[in-house]
Order: structure tokens, then C-alpha cells, then sequence
């Protein structure tokens, strides 16, 4: 069976989900949640995606995403490739954690922005996980919100800059507890209008060929290595040695520099580079 073609061009907002391989769990503890939002940031920073919305569940994740740059394709590899051999990795299993490609699905901007900002914190209350959805802290609500630190990648104004205040955000938000699915307008791989589908015309996978960010790019939009590595990364050494091969494998930061950060000789950082897989143990 033919895989669906994905339509990428400047501009596009999409909601895109992943779901564990055979409904497995992709999350086990907050240590998890916490490498996935790490990475999620840096795919957002790296490609310039503006994510608008996001939540994490047990066995799949939603984001509400736009890309600036015809790049979805490019930057979830690099997010769910580059999680996934963490998590095989910390919890010492192998094979696919995560269900085939992700699922994108094109979204008509002006029309679908908010009522499907608000279908993706909704996914908690509807999984019964929380009673209210400002309770649930794995979603983008709560920094949307004010009631929990904002990441400097996520953007809020378009959401809030609809409604002029936090509080009549959530109420809308909190207006769509019990309502239809927004997915009755879904027209394959596109939800929108007729004239929205219609304008797609030939933007199929246009940006197919669309060369890679120069190095000098990524690195004008980097973050010191003091926000990658907090103490208590730092001190975690599996976490610690898997974000180094992260950051260097990016191509956004050197092993050397890394190694004069972390006061750590440069080939005890090639060691960490050279090394994929947790060392096992006898017995």
C-alpha cells in the first residue's frame, strides 16, 4: 500500500501526531517527558517551526505545528529518530518504539488555528487523565496559561492575542469539553475548506529538494550549552553522554566545546560520541 504523500510548503500548519509501536507506551516517567519536550525545543528552534500547541499522553503525542520552512518531514525525523534511540537506550530495550512514519495533517490556518489549538490540551479530560485540562501538566496549557514557565520556543501570541486575556482563553478552551470532533471537515490528509484544498494545487512534497541549513545558520539561533546541560543533566551521565551525541550530531556545537563546558578531556567526549548503546552487564 502506497504511503500518503505529505504536502510541505511555506507557511503550512499542521497537526501532527505518533503513536507506540503496537499501542506501547512512548513515555514511562517524567524523566522521559521532560528528553522529549528537551528535543522537541530543539527541532522547534533548529527548523524555525512555530509550535503552537502540544500534549503528551501515555502512548502518543500531539503537537499543532507551522513551519515557516517546507520542513516537517525533515525536522520529525530528527525528533522522533533522536528520541527513540533515547529511550531505547535509558531503558535497555530494542527494536521500533514508535507506529510507522507520524501522521500529519494539513490544516487550514485561519479557519482550524484554535479550534484545534484547543482539541489538542482537551485530550487529557477526554482520556479521563485529568478533570480539568489547566490541571494537566504534560500539555502546553498550562505555560499558555501563565501557570507554569513558558519555553522560550513555544509562541503564544496567536492564541491569546485572539481572545485579549488568559482567562477568556481558557474559557474557551474549556468550552470544548463535550463538543464534536473538529475532524468532521477532514478531507483525507487535509482539514479545511473546499477552496483551501483546492489551492494546494502542485505543492505536493515541494520542498523534496530543499537543500539543508547552512552551519553558519544553525548556529546563529543556538542556546548557550548552560541551558542544555543543568545540573541535573550534568551529574545524570546516560542522559548526559545521550544529549552530547544529540547536540553533536546537530551539527550546532562542537565536541570540543562541549568537552571545555563540561570540564570533560576531549577523548572522553569522542568515547561518549563513538559509544550507541548502554554497556551490559555480566549476569
Amino acid at each position: 500500500m502506497a504511503r500518503p504523500l505529505r504536502i510541505e510548503f511555506p507557511g503550512a500548519l499542521y497537526h501532527v501526531t505518533s503513536r507506540g509501536n503496537a499501542r506501547g507506551l512512548i513515555f514511562l516517567d517524567d524523566v522521559d517527558r521532560k528528553e522529549f519536550l528537551w528535543r522537541l525545543g530543539g527541532v522547534v528552534r533548529e527548523h524555525r517551526w512555530l509550535c503552537h500547541a502540544y500534549c503528551l499522553m501515555t502512548n502518543h503525542f500531539h503537537l499543532l505545528v507551522e513551519t515557516p520552512e517546507a520542513n516537517l518531514s525533515r525536522g520529525m525525523r530528527r525528533l522522533n529518530g533522536g528520541y527513540s534511540q533515547h529511550f531505547n537506550r535509558r531503558h535497555e530495550r530494542v527494536g521500533h518504539l514508535l507506529q510507522g512514519r507520524f501522521n500529519g495533517i494539513l490544516v487550514e490556518h485561519d479557519s482550524h488555528l484554535l479550534e484545534l489549538a484547543r482539541y489538542v490540551v482537551l485530550n487529557p479530560v477526554r482520556a479521563g487523565m485529568a478533570v480539568a485540562p489547566e490541571d494537566y501538566r504534560w500539555s502546553s496549557l498550562r505555560a499558555t496559561l501563565g501557570l507554569a514557565p513558558t519555553p522560550p520556543w513555544l509562541p503564544t501570541g496567536a492564541l491569546l492575542g485572539r481572545f485579549g486575556s488568559r482567562a477568556r482563553y481558557l474559557e474557551f478552551v474549556r468550552e470544548g469539553v463535550g463538543r464534536d470532533s473538529p475532524w468532521a471537515g477532514l478531507r483525507g490528509t487535509v482539514l479545511g475548506s473546499e477552496a483551501f484544498v483546492e489551492g494546494l494545487g502542485g505543492r505536493l512534497n515541494a520542498s523534496a529538494g530543499e537543500a539543508e541549513f547552512s552551519r553558519s545558520e544553525r548556529l546563529v539561533h543556538r542556546e548557550p550549552l548552560e541551558a542544555h546541560f543543568p545540573p541535573e543533566i550534568a551529574r545524570a551521565r546516560p542522559v548526559r553522554n545521550d544529549r552530547i551525541r544529540t547536540l553533536v550530531g546537530s551539527g550546532r556545537y562542537t565536541a570540543a566545546e562541549i568537552g571545555r563546558h563540561l570540564g570533560l578531556h576531549y577523548s572522553t567526549v569522542s568515547r561518549i560520541l563513538a559509544s550507541s548503546s548502554p554497556r551490559t552487564h555480566a549476569g
